[in-house]
């Protein structure tokens, strides 16, 4: 008898993690938001003259550091599988999640790449089923991965409906 390792770790699955080129990407955007911080919280504590008002200038760094830490875990949970019947998104390090999506139930899918995406090559696959709340994204992936995994889940999707 095999025992699970857990509600987000099913027995027999083979998780692919996304590009790690993702946390790039968001690790780009955290440095913008930074130096933003930084252009005006500096020019403050200037201003200001008193130690007290370098003050938002640390909290802003501090900030920073603490996103470029959570950053990098958090691209490295995100991962996914392709199972018979139905995809598995895995997703979160504090606040973990496990999508499961039946082929069966998938209306169409999406893949988009932003400027900043496309600069890093890097795409979202996005899974649309009639269930209004369901969060099937996966990002950072490949171009071509992404592209093969989107004919694949559609393909899948309508074998799945014309079973029906």
């Amino acid at each position: 008898m095999t025992t699970s390792a857990g509600p987000f770790d099913p027995d027999d699955v083979t998780w692919t993690p996304v590009s790690f080129r993702l946390a790039h990407a968001r690790l780009t955007v955290t440095a913008i938001v930074v130096v933003v911080g930084l252009a005006v919280t500096v020019p403050f504590a200037l201003l200001v003259g008193a130690g007290w008002g370098w003050a938002p200038a640390a909290v802003v760094a501090a900030l920073g550091l603490w996103a470029a830490l959570l950053i990098t875990r958090q691209v490295r949970a995100i991962a996914y599988a392709e199972r018979v019947d139905d995809l598995l998104i895995r997703k979160g390090i504090l606040f973990r999640s496990l999508v499961v999506v039946p082929y069966g139930r998938m209306q169409y899918v999406d893949v988009t790449a932003g400027p900043l995406a496309r600069q890093f090559a890097i795409a979202s696959v996005q899974l649309h089923t009639a269930a209004v709340g369901t969060n099937a994204t996966i990002d950072g992936l490949p171009p071509e991965e992404a592209a093969r995994l989107r004919d694949r889940l559609a393909s899948r999707g309508e074998a799945r409906l014309a079973g029906l």
